[in-house]
């Protein structure tokens, strides 16, 4: 069984900086492509920000320059440095990863975490 639990969203103002971490545990094999996720009121998930096994990524164009993500393999851990943000970023950001387990490989989602962009 493998569980993913974000943490770090809280109420932020505009021009402010937060960092989401994401942790997954379990009978975790091999932990492949690991990414960030948003839904905003009434809006799609959209992806966000994505990083391979091998460290590549790839970001969406309306955050490219002020969120960078990392991941650290040693921890399974993947990182959502989020600076300069906006009110249009208040949404849940959730992680998702690509992990092969002792049962085989899979999808899997964490609960979120709620970011609110605000004054």
């Amino acid at each position: 069984q493998v569980q993913l639990v974000e943490s770090g969203g809280e109420l932020v103002q505009p021009g402010g900086s937060l960092r989401l971490s994401c942790a997954a545990s379990g009978s975790i094999v091999i932990l492949y492509t690991m990414t960030w996720y948003r839904q905003a009121p009434e809006k799609q998930r959209e992806l966000v920000a994505r990083i391979t096994q091998n460290g590549n990524t790839d970001y969406v164009d309306s955050v490219k320059g002020r969120f960078t993500i990392s991941r650290d393999n040693a921890k399974n851990t993947v990182y959502l440095q989020m600076n300069a943000l906006k009110p249009e970023g208040t949404a849940v950001y959730y992680c998702n990863a690509d992990i092969s387990t002792l049962s085989g490989a899979g999808t899997y989602w964490g609960q979120g975490t709620q970011v609110t962009v605000s004054s």
